[in-house]
């Protein structure tokens, strides 16, 4: 966090705390003892600055750069409409992810408009990116960082053992829609006493994502019990009933295990995913793991962040600039590389590095594979106040429940009348 000076006395306190840290104590003004602009960039899991931001400093020599980073999104966002609420404490930047970006919207008003503040930044992402984050009246709140374009991962060996056709037209027919999908589970589980998924909430978010209007319309309405959620609520919850769901949480030390001990056959795959399942299948599965465009019910988008400026920020131009260079396609590219953070950038998505550039551990090009997923995508989903509420508190905890043995049509009721309770 950005440190204060009021004074020698002050300063003589700070540099007696801090000793053991290299972040010099600064001002109320944004300004550090030495003169420079201080700017704090507020970020959770994974955007993939580490370097960029040494990279900045480097370029800008007028300019310190402190990254606040928090583990989970929830965390994340928890802070920052606390601090939104109390006035001050809020990084120059802040970065919000889709789930909670209409919980922002409702408050442009506390961030500023980067078409007046920023440089021009006119075309550079994909439409419905920009258009998630422009406010009724015209102002852009945020630039896009990474998008989540949908793929599905699936183990090719445990497919055949499980008797699932992996030749091209085989996968195409397997993952052509939902109900293919969990046909080809049933098969599965039963052929080999295994899990089909990882666990319920994985699957239910990509099939709700598909739609246009989510747990909201858009008039801000909670629509959860006529959107459509139901339906998809009965298909995953009788695939968990058929032995289809590993059950394991997302997240968890145990789902992290799943994936080295082979505990399922198949993931929906969104582009940040990759990382993961390198990282927890470990080199003894390389190469086994496969990407395929084809998705049930042609794809869509799920996660994906922006970088705002509150007007709390004492720096508003100065941090806009870098907000600007951090999501230009050459950053976004550099991100990628890094930590597999997807671009939204049109340019970035058409640049060579990312098109023709081939994952090790999967043996494909999937640079190439989810900038064409990306594309197909016309309509950013709807997201109303409180969705990520109603996804990560209500939603995900009801599906485990019934993975651990509740009545699928009791977890429903459940909620509905929970996310009612929510948005009262």
């Amino acid at each position: 966090m950005r440190n204060r000076r009021a004074g020698l006395g002050s300063l003589l306190a700070c540099t007696a705390v801090l000793a053991a840290v290299t972040t010099a104590c600064g001002s109320d003004s944004g300004t550090s003892a030495d003169g420079k602009i201080e700017l704090t960039i507020a970020t959770f899991n994974q955007f993939g600055y580490e370097e960029l931001l040494k990279e900045y400093e480097a370029a800008h020599p007028n300019v310190k750069v402190t990254e606040r980073k928090t583990g989970q999104a929830a965390d994340h966002h928890k802070n920052l409409f606390t601090k939104m609420a109390a006035g001050s404490g809020l990084a120059d930047i802040e970065g919000v992810e889709e789930g909670y970006l209409s919980q922002v919207m409702t408050r442009a008003g506390q961030f500023n408009n980067l078409k007046e503040i920023g440089p021009n930044v006119d075309g550079r992402w994909l439409d419905w990116k920009t258009k998630s984050v422009t406010a009724k009246g015209g102002e852009l709140i945020g630039y896009g960082t990474d998008i989540g374009p949908l793929a599905m991962c699936y183990r090719k060996d445990l497919l055949e053992a499980g008797g699932i056709p992996t030749d091209e037209a085989g996968i195409a027919a397997t993952f052509a829609t939902w109900d293919s999908y969990f046909a080809a589970g049933k098969q599965y589980a039963e052929k080999t006493g295994k899990a089909w998924f990882d666990s319920a909430a994985q699957v239910f978010n990509p099939m709700h994502n598909q739609a246009e209007v989510g747990y909201f319309d858009k008039d801000d309405k909670l629509v959860i019990d006529s959107n459509g959620d139901k339906a998809l609520w009965g298909k995953v919850t009788t695939a968990v009933a058929q032995g289809q769901s590993a059950k394991l949480k997302a997240w968890t030390p145990e789902w992290e295990t799943g994936f080295r001990e082979s505990a399922f056959a198949t993931k929906t795959c969104p582009a940040w995913l990759l990382g993961n399942i390198e990282k927890n299948s470990g080199p003894e599965h390389k190469g086994k793991w496969v990407v395929t465009g084809s998705f049930p019910d042609g794809g869509g988008n799920w996660g994906g962040s922006f970088l705002t400026v509150p007007k709390q920020s004492k720096h508003p131009k100065e941090a806009a600039e870098l907000a600007a260079w951090l999501t230009a396609p050459e950053q976004q590219i550099k991100a990628f590389k890094a930590k597999n953070t997807f671009p939204s950038q049109l340019k970035a998505l058409d640049d060579p590095a990312l098109t023709e550039s081939t994952n090790e551990y999967f043996g494909q090009q999937v640079g190439k594979l989810y900038a064409e997923q990306a594309k197909k995508v016309d309509v950013a989903q709807y997201k109303g106040p409180k969705d990520g509420q109603i996804q990560d508190d209500i939603v995900g905890p009801a599906l485990l429940s019934v993975e651990q043995g509740t009545n699928a049509d009791e977890a429903w009721k459940k909620v509905v009348e929970d996310a009612q309770k929510a948005t009262k």
